[in-house]
């Protein structure tokens, strides 16, 4: 199977959004890159900017999403990494959504010591997600992810054998 895939917003694609350093001014670097951290602080701490930024951004990944899906081969699987999916209500677009799951404990932990994020921050970013609930009842599959990275790989690994068998059933 080809990879095909590839993140549906990267950098450059943002950059070229017109419309973004004018309703989130100071989201780029004097070199002209996203400041992702910047980014996420500014809307996650306000539902107006994130609904501005959701409706910029959601239009061009989705684009992208169909550009890539009919690119890829019968006998391809296409994978998305999609922020706020259940957040956006976008679930019913895809085959098959897969949660990679971690408790509020876990993902504040990650925050702030991976992330260099303020505590305060951290939370309101959690706060301004879906809840871990909303998130597993909306998958098909979770993944486990309170754990250290060498647990996780095994998990993955048979997430991915699941979808190459029902693929294959369906090719």
């Amino acid at each position: 199977m080809e990879n095909v895939s590839g993140p549906p917003t990267d950098d450059r694609a943002i950059r070229d959004i017109r419309l973004l350093p004018k309703a989130q001014p100071g989201v780029l670097t004097a070199d002209g890159r996203l400041d992702r951290p910047k980014l996420g602080a500014l809307v996650f701490a306000d539902d107006d900017k994130r609904a501005t930024l959701n409706a910029i951004v959601h239009p061009l990944v989705r684009a992208r999403s169909v550009e890539l899906e009919s690119a890829a081969g019968e006998e391809d699987i296409v994978v998305h990494d999609v922020p706020l999916l259940v957040e956006s209500e976008l679930t019913g677009l895809y085959d098959m959504v897969v949660v990679v799951d971690a408790s509020p404990g876990t993902q504040l932990d990650r925050l702030v010591r991976l992330r260099g994020m303020a505590e305060s921050e951290a939370r309101s970013r959690m706060a301004a997600q879906a809840t871990r609930e909303r998130r597993t009842a909306a998958a098909d599959l979770v993944i486990d992810n309170d754990g250290p990275l060498e647990k996780l790989e095994p998990q993955v690994r048979a997430v991915w054998e699941r979808l190459v068998e029902r693929a294959a059933a369906d090719g």
